[in-house]
């Protein structure tokens, strides 16, 4: 599915919410993202580009795959024009296809905990390192457009430090496959 990655960092955060992620099969439905961009003190490319953060900078429509406290992987879809450094971090996917594969790698049987989280969803799709910088418009990647609309709802962003406040989370209203609830729900835009 084509989606336009050269964008803000929080129009592709939106238009993420029900579209199909599926690493070689493997997958379900973008239920919760996060946008970071350059000027964003929270972002990875705020400082500039480093060799961590070089997929960042790359062209859009690529993996940025970074370790998380030196523990969990964590998956985000670089946007804007390349060498902005602006992307969407992929939070919590709803299991569609694959469990039984997502449920040996995870070692859990709960479906709600095999992608709720961006470390958990990481595990559950085998994402590590190797697949930063790939591009997501070829295998192993497949996304999916929705096959109607989806009702998206917007939030401040969680386990940050800085620009807590900025309301670039969101979120499938609704789905149970959240990280973690929404302290208050409003209306995307």
């Amino acid at each position: 599915m084509p989606i336009d990655f050269e964008r803000s960092s929080i129009d592709v955060a939106r238009a993420l919410i029900g579209v199909g992620v599926f690493v070689d099969g493997v997958g379900g439905r973008i239920v919760e993202t996060e946008a970071y961009d350059q000027a964003d003190p929270a972002s990875h490319s705020y400082a500039g580009h480093t060799a961590r953060n070089a997929a960042m900078f790359g062209p859009p429509g690529r993996a940025y795959v970074y370790r998380s406290y030196g523990i969990h992987w964590c998956l985000n879809f670089v946007c804007m024009p390349a060498g902005h450094g602006a992307g969407v971090l992929i939070r919590a996917v709803e299991p569609i296809v694959g469990l039984e594969t997502m449920r040996a790698r995870r070692g859990v049987d709960d479906e709600r905990l095999l992608c709720s989280g961006p470390g958990r969803l990481c595990q559950a799709l085998a994402i590590d390192h190797g697949f930063n910088g790939m591009r997501l418009d070829r295998p192993p990647f497949r996304l999916v457009a929705p096959e109607q609309p989806v009702e998206v709802a917007a939030g401040v962003r969680i386990g940050i430090s800085k620009s807590r406040e900025l309301p670039w989370r969101f979120v499938l209203a609704g789905s149970r496959f959240l990280s973690k609830p929404l302290p208050t729900v409003r209306e995307a835009a």
